[in-house]
């Protein structure tokens, strides 16, 4: 009877040894998961740059290049749509054609202007400077996982040399932030 206990006690002794191993490993798995995604900041601002995002070039035709995220949306509610770009003319940002967001089915399309310019940005090295221009504005309805998508000619992955642009290089898109409109 001892026998049996004992060999009842050690095989449950090695499920939950297993079970726990198990357990530990699935949110190992979850954590780099959430890792590879955006997280919003904590006053509502959602900061998207370029070169952190999935960039998809088309060299016959830049103006389908696209940069997505994944973005974990924590606070819902009415945001302000802004693009920053790396620019050599604070006059005119050179954009061909408009530059269009998308989040679900909600879709902003725009020629970015020089709304602001922001000299000395650590975002930029000289000669160039940062110009933030308003795209608009969209409303995220729930918290949760989305996909934010923006398409424009000013798309540059990372690894593209500057030999390999077609068109002048004059202005670059940086980065996309969503601020949070408070009443």
């Amino acid at each position: 009877m001892c026998r049996k206990l004992f060999g009842l006690l050690v095989m449950t002794g090695i499920f939950l040894f297993y079970s726990c191993k198990n357990t530990s490993e699935q949110k190992e798995t979850k954590t780099k998961i959430v890792h590879n995604k955006i997280l919003q900041q904590s006053d509502g601002t959602i900061s998207l740059k370029v070169d952190k995002a999935e960039c998809y070039q088309d060299i016959v035709n830049p103006s389908s290049n696209t940069a997505e995220w994944n973005v974990i949306v924590s606070k819902s509610g009415r945001f302000n749509v802004w693009l920053s770009s790396a620019t050599l003319d604070t006059t005119n940002l050179k954009y061909n054609n408009s530059v269009m967001l998308s989040i679900l089915d909600n879709r902003i399309e725009a020629r970015p202007a020089c709304d602001k310019i922001i000299h000395n940005s650590s975002d930029v090295t000289y000669p160039y400077f940062r110009a933030d221009s308003f795209l608009g504005s969209l409303y995220i309805q729930d918290t949760g996982m989305y996909n934010i998508q923006i398409i424009s000619e000013k798309i540059v992955p990372k690894g593209i040399k500057k030999a390999e642009l077609s068109g002048s290089d004059n202005s670059k898109l940086l980065s996309v932030f969503l601020t949070p409109i408070t009443r």
